[in-house]
């Protein structure tokens, strides 16, 4: 048996990209010169790190419980942590031969949570049955957004594979139909037209409908037609888009990149009207207030509020002490929220410097947050103004804001949370885990009304304008549709 270090760094890489750690993916594949190797990632399955460590540990269990007569003993479950430490296999082996269980305390490993392990325990009634479910095929690498149009359904994707695609997922398509446009990212080199072999990662809908826009690790960003014609390159950023957003009126396009500097885009010529250089380190994620001020986050834990025509940000927020993984305005926006690899959520106003809430009682990063589409200024005017947060410790939580209080706690996923997202109505909310699965829940009573396990881990789960419908899109490549009409 033999492999190489390309073999390992690209298994590695892979293994990042997966789990959803975007950021430290782009900088191991750097320093590793996973481009410049030769292998082909279309092949190589999902989960390959993790497939290839479980058969190890099952072989060092084999080694454990198997003597050398032959006789297979009963024996405790072993930690990757136990099976790297030659003074635990060796008490283990002991143990076996004495035909007892020995148990061993392993110092930094007691104390983790052992939910993950466990069944879920899911009221079957709720289970989405296949037959409300569409399995779009296409996409030869994970999936890691996915987007619904706002006029009607179309499902935009971005994926590993330097495509986008459209599903037109609309009755008038046909039943169950899947039928789909490549949005190709390609790049000029030597005169010609070539695949960009780099990740789309981020995407949005202009309000009317008619406009998609993409960012890629290609550094570039890109406007299409629901045709999936390239109507514009945007130009400009120096390395990967790690994030992007029309504002309101759709006028202008925001993107955030690892070149620490965040850009507004004139949408209709395509050129850069605004370049914003005030992080130190790259920034994640942007979020319009209104159609000519944002805000900006970064991994230099800081988050600047700018306006266009304006040289300096008209507010900074400091107080996280770990990298700000993404920021919402509340519907009016008054209201910034932020989440950080610090483990808090906080919330912030123009009106002050300090946070007006330092949310704490997640137990790992949280990953991503949303408003509620309810409260003043809404469709929803009379229900009140919830946040979610979706953390790596596995659970999602509702906020009251105006109290400062969690008021729900969702806790049957067994793995990283990556995305949330409320209905329309906001009376539900979607949420999705790398455990396959997509929960819907009822925000007033936190029960949980459906859930559909899916064949990858999920990356993002978004609702169609209707609320009828729930998109998601997955690790193994996978994006399905779920129909939650009676």
């Amino acid at each position: 048996m033999s492999f190489s270090s390309d073999e390992v760094n690209y298994l590695v890489y892979r293994y990042l990209l997966e789990s959803g750690f975007t950021h430290a993916a782009y900088t191991f594949g750097i320093e590793s010169h996973i481009s410049h190797s030769n292998i082909n990632g279309s092949i190589v399955p999902p989960a390959a790190l993790l497939n290839i460590i479980q058969k190890g540990l099952q072989y060092t269990e084999a080694e454990i419980s198997i003597t050398e007569d032959g006789i297979e003993r009963n024996i405790e479950t072993i930690s990757l942590i136990d099976a790297v430490l030659p003074d635990v296999i060796e008490q283990r082996k002991q143990g076996a031969l004495k035909g007892i269980q020995v148990k061993t305390d392993v110092p930094g490993v007691a104390g983790e949570e052992g939910n993950h392990s466990e069944l879920m325990d899911v009221d079957t009634s709720s289970e989405i049955p296949a037959s409300k479910a569409s399995i779009l095929k296409g996409h030869e690498s994970e999936v890691f957004i996915c987007a619904w149009n706002p006029a009607n359904d179309l499902l935009a994707s971005g994926s590993g594979d330097s495509t986008a695609r459209i599903w037109n997922m609309n009755e008038a398509a046909g039943s169950g139909s899947s039928s789909q446009l490549v949005l190709r990212h390609c790049i000029q080199k030597g005169g010609t037209e070539v695949p960009s072999n780099k990740d789309v990662t981020s995407l949005d809908w202009n309000c009317d409908g008619n406009l998609l826009a993409t960012g890629s690790y290609d550094g570039y960003a890109r406007i299409w037609n629901t045709e999936g014609r390239l109507v514009s390159t945007l130009g400009q950023h120096k390395g990967p888009i790690f994030a992007l957003k029309w504002n309101k009126k759709g006028n202008y396009i925001l993107s955030a990149g690892v070149d620490k500097t965040t850009i507004i885009w004139d949408a209709s010529s395509g050129r850069c009207t605004q370049q914003f250089a005030f992080h130190s380190a790259p920034a994640l994620d942007v979020d319009w207030q209104n159609n000519t001020t944002f805000a900006s986050c970064s991994t230099d834990q800081c988050i600047h509020v700018c306006k266009l025509q304006v040289d300096k940000p008209i507010k900074t927020f400091q107080g996280h002490t770990n990298e700000v993984n993404a920021i919402k305005w509340d519907p009016q926006g008054n209201l910034l929220a932020s989440c950080s690899d610090d483990m808090t959520l906080k919330i912030w106003s123009i009106k002050q410097d300090s946070w007006v809430h330092d949310l704490q009682a997640h137990s790992k990063e949280i990953y991503t947050i949303k408003w509620s589409p309810t409260g003043p200024g809404t469709n929803n005017p009379n229900a009140s103004l919830i946040l979610a947060s979706a953390s790596f410790d596995s659970t999602v939580r509702l906020w009251d804001v105006e109290r400062g209080t969690c008021v729900h706690k969702l806790t049957r996923h067994q793995e990283p949370v990556y995305s949330v997202a409320f209905s329309p109505d906001g009376k539900h909310i979607a949420s999705g885990s790398f455990d396959k699965c997509v929960h819907i829940w009822n925000v007033q009573t936190g029960a949980l009304v459906h859930t559909y396990r899916g064949t990858g881990g999920i990356f993002e789960v978004c609702w169609n304008h209707r609320g009828d419908k729930v998109g998601a899109s997955a690790s193994d490549g996978s994006v399905f549709v779920l129909d939650l009409r009676k």
